[in-house]
């Protein structure tokens, strides 16, 4: 088996089971009790929110671990927007995750929010332009992602704080695809609030964490026992969360060697299946000239010109269409090849609905479902990449006769 969904999820690493397993077993106490197991459940939790701070260049009372990404982008969206005295006004980009949007809906919905959907252009980015022209004196809180889960598009989330900044507006970010090719140093970004997921970086499902600055308010979307300084109740996931700030940790210790390396295996692989598939149309930011690109992006307000330009796609990500097919036929095909890929976000659960990333970046619906997305690990090799891309091209073929 050859696997290039990591955008989806990730193996539990060997060291962060190691980690955990104590937690699991001998000290298995409540960290909330007030007796020596549920004191040493304390200290390993305490222990891990201090290392995840580490890892984000924030203060440990910044770190509130949550259930994943989704609870957290909840946490954030929601809790921000209705502590914040501001107004009713939020802003968002067209191609979040749906967590995002489905918590923005619910602020439209149940609280009367107003909501500005920032527009991305044909390589799935925001203009920072209109991204400044959309917030108001009203404006509660802006929320965009830092780096897309269908099309690896990575935001100008720094110059975009900048401007929030401006206005006096939190920014929160969905970080979950960056962990691990991206910096996620919060006070280089200058951002508000950070969403992360474990099961992305080598962690079990079930464990994420919302850094939010200590400065803003949250109201909690989970009411109990007050757990996490009141704002996420619930018995605190004490495994999980040291699990998570392993992972982390490790993910950080090597993250811009094995980003350029990964880049430059997927360029190769990118390459080899438009070479073999004419047709394929190869989905998000362009590969060549993309520094460029990130460049310009950066420099559109004027105090982040001498900051130093971040790539606009992310390193492991590499998504095609293959029209006159079926993305769940090429699926299918590549599966019987030991090749375990996806059609997009993993997350819409039961959903036939064309991806609303890809209709947001100009692709035609029908084009949009032959969607195929790649996502490479850093343990991907070349090897396994010229494989892959050669079972592309026999899929391909036998799908195409098919429909003939």
């Amino acid at each position: 088996m050859i696997f290039l969904d990591s955008a989806a999820t990730t193996p539990v690493r060997r060291e962060v089971l190691e980690a955990m397993w104590p937690l699991l077993t001998g000290d298995f106490g409540n960290p909330s009790s007030h007796h020596e197991l549920g004191e040493s459940a304390k200290r390993a939790l305490d222990a891990a929110r201090t290392s995840v701070a580490a890892s984000l260049g924030c203060r440990a009372s910044d770190v509130v671990f949550t259930s994943g990404g989704t609870e957290s982008d909840n946490l954030a969206i929601k809790g921000l927007a209705l502590a914040e005295p501001r107004g009713r006004h939020i802003v968002t980009s067209a191609i979040e995750h749906e967590a995002v949007l489905e918590s923005v809906d619910y602020l439209a919905r149940i609280h009367d929010f107003e909501v500005t959907v920032l527009p991305v252009d044909a390589q799935g980015l925001i203009n920072l332009d209109q991204a400044r022209d959309a917030l108001r004196p009203d404006t509660t809180l802006c929320t965009v992602m830092y780096a897309n889960n269908e099309i690896g598009a990575v935001q100008p989330i720094a110059a975009l704080a900048e401007l929030c900044r401006a206005h006096g507006v939190p920014l929160h970010t969905d970080a979950v695809q960056a962990a691990g090719w991206l910096s996620l140093d919060v006070a280089g970004l200058g951002i508000d609030a950070l969403s992360l997921s474990g099961h992305k970086l080598g962690a079990p499902k079930g464990i994420g964490v919302l850094m939010v600055k200590g400065r803003r308010s949250l109201e909690p979307v989970l009411h109990g026992g007050g757990q996490e300084r009141g704002k996420r109740s619930g018995t605190e996931n004490v495994a999980g969360a040291v699990g998570f700030a392993h992972a982390l940790a490790l993910a950080e210790t090597d993250r811009a060697e094995r980003a350029v390396r990964i880049a430059q295996l997927r360029d190769d692989f990118v390459a080899d299946v438009l070479a073999r598939v004419p047709a394929a149309i190869f989905t998000g930011p362009a590969l060549a000239g993309a520094q460029a690109g990130a460049d310009s992006h950066a420099r559109a307000d004027g105090d982040a010109s001498a900051r130093t330009p971040t790539p606009t796609r992310l390193p492991n990500n590499a998504s095609f269409c293959f029209p006159g097919t079926s993305g769940e036929s090429l699926l299918l095909e590549l599966g019987r090849a030991g090749v375990i890929c996806s059609a997009g976000s993993a997350c819409a659960v039961g959903s036939d609905d064309v991806s609303h990333v890809l209709t947001a970046i100009g692709i035609d619906e029908a084009i949009a479902q032959t969607a195929v997305r790649f996502s490479l690990s850093g343990d991907t090799t070349a090897e396994q990449l010229a494989t892959v891309a050669a079972e592309i091209e026999t899929a391909y073929r036998a799908v195409r006769s098919l429909s003939q």
